[in-house]
C-alpha cells in the first residue's frame, strides 16, 4: 500500500511538472540587421523584458539573416514556421499591395506625424490586412531617411533634374522620375562606390544607411529628415497571429508591456538617428539643408501624380486606403 502510494505521488509529480513544461514557450525572432542595429536593440528589449517578467517565455534572437533572407520572412511568418521578424512591410508588397502604402513619398512628414499614423485609422485597416494572413503586429515603428547630392544640395524637385539618382523604393523611383531624375537602382551598399565612380550624383536612403556606409566621405550636401522629410519606412516586430493567440494571458501581459516599452525607445532612438546622422555630416564638412514645409508639398504634389496614381491604379481599394492615410494630420 505504501509503495503504491508513493509511486502514485511520483506519478502526480512528474505529471504536474510535464504540465509545467507544456506551458513554457521559446519563441524564435528573425531580421536581416546587425546587434548594434536600432532595431535589434527594438527586439533585444522585448526579449529581455519577457525573461525578466518570469512567465516561461523566452524569446531567441536570430540577427544579420542568419535564419531567412530580409526579403523573405513574410511567407514564414505567416505560416507559423516563424514566430516573429523586425521586418520592413513593404518588402511583402509583392504579396499584399496595399503594404507598399508603408513606403510612399511624402506621406508621412515626420516622426511625430508617424506615430499618429500608428495609432490610425489607417494603420487598423493595415492591421486587419495582415490578420488574414496570421500575422499581428507586436511594436509599431518608422525609420525616416534624407537626400545627398555630389555636386549640389537636393531639397526640391527642380534639384534632381538631369540627376543621376538612387531612390529607396519603386515609388520614390516613380517620383523621382517624374520630376526630372535619371534613375539607378541599386543597393544602399553600393551608393559609396556609385557616387566615387559617378555613377550616381545623388542619392536617396535612410539616416542610418547613409552613416553606416559612410557617404558623407562622397558627397557635397545632406539633406537630413528635420522638421519635414519624405523617405519614411513602416519597420514594425511582427509576430504569428496563432503563436500569440496560443500564450497563456500572463505571456501576453509580459508581452504587450514589453512591447510598449519598445515602441516608446523606437520613436526616440528613431528621432535621435537623424540629428546622429547630421552630427556625422557635418563632421565630415558636408553642408547640412533641411528641406522646407513648401519644398515637402512641391515633392508630395509630383508624388500624387505618379507614386500615389500608380498605387491607386494597382491596388484594389487603394484610393480609400490611400485617403484614410492622407486624413491623419
Amino acid at each position: 500500500m505504501k509503495l503504491k502510494l508513493t509511486s502514485l505521488i511520483a506519478g502526480l509529480a512528474m505529471a504536474t511538472a510535464l504540465s509545467g513544461a507544456a506551458y513554457a514557450k521559446e519563441l524564435r525572432l528573425s531580421h536581416q540587421w546587425s546587434t548594434k542595429d536600432i532595431r535589434h536593440k527594438v527586439a533585444q528589449i522585448v526579449a529581455d523584458e519577457v525573461a525578466k517578467a518570469d512567465v516561461d517565455l523566452t524569446i531567441k534572437i536570430f540577427p544579420s539573416k542568419s535564419l531567412f533572407k530580409p526579403r523573405e520572412q513574410y511567407k514564414p511568418l505567416s505560416a507559423g514556421q516563424l514566430d516573429m521578424s523586425v521586418f520592413p512591410l513593404s518588402y511583402a508588397g509583392g504579396l499584399r499591395g496595399e503594404y507598399n502604402l508603408t513606403l510612399m513619398p511624402g506621406l508621412v512628414k515626420n516622426h511625430d506625424h508617424a506615430a499618429r499614423l500608428n495609432n490610425s485609422d489607417f494603420m487598423k485597416k493595415i492591421e486587419s490586412i495582415m490578420a488574414e494572413d496570421d500575422v499581428r503586429v507586436v511594436v509599431h515603428g518608422y525609420l525616416a531617411g534624407g537626400f545627398v547630392g555630389k555636386e549640389k544640395c537636393i531639397t526640391s524637385p527642380d534639384d534632381v533634374k538631369g540627376q543621376q539618382t538612387r531612390a529607396a523604393g519603386k515609388a520614390f523611383e516613380q517620383m523621382l522620375a517624374s520630376a526630372g531624375a535619371s534613375i539607378t537602382s541599386m543597393a544602399s551598399s553600393e551608393i559609396y562606390s556609385a557616387m566615387q565612380s559617378g555613377v550616381l550624383t545623388a542619392a536617396n536612403t535612410s539616416s542610418s544607411s547613409f552613416v553606416s556606409y559612410r557617404i558623407y566621405e562622397q558627397v557635397k550636401c545632406y539633406t537630413p529628415a528635420g522638421d519635414v522629410a519624405l523617405w519614411f519606412m513602416y519597420q514594425p516586430l511582427l509576430m504569428n497571429k496563432s503563436a500569440y493567440d496560443g500564450l497563456d494571458d500572463k505571456q501576453k501581459a509580459a508581452l504587450d508591456a514589453a512591447a510598449a516599452k519598445a515602441e516608446a525607445y523606437y520613436l526616440a532612438e528613431a528621432k535621435k538617428q537623424d540629428a546622429a546622422s547630421v552630427e556625422v555630416f557635418e563632421k565630415a564638412g558636408v553642408e547640412i539643408k533641411n528641406m522646407t514645409p513648401e519644398e515637402f508639398n512641391k515633392w508630395r504634389d509630383i508624388a500624387k501624380a505618379s507614386s500615389y496614381k500608380n498605387f491607386v491604379d494597382n491596388v484594389p481599394g487603394g484610393q480609400e486606403l490611400l485617403d484614410m492615410a492622407l486624413a491623419v494630420e
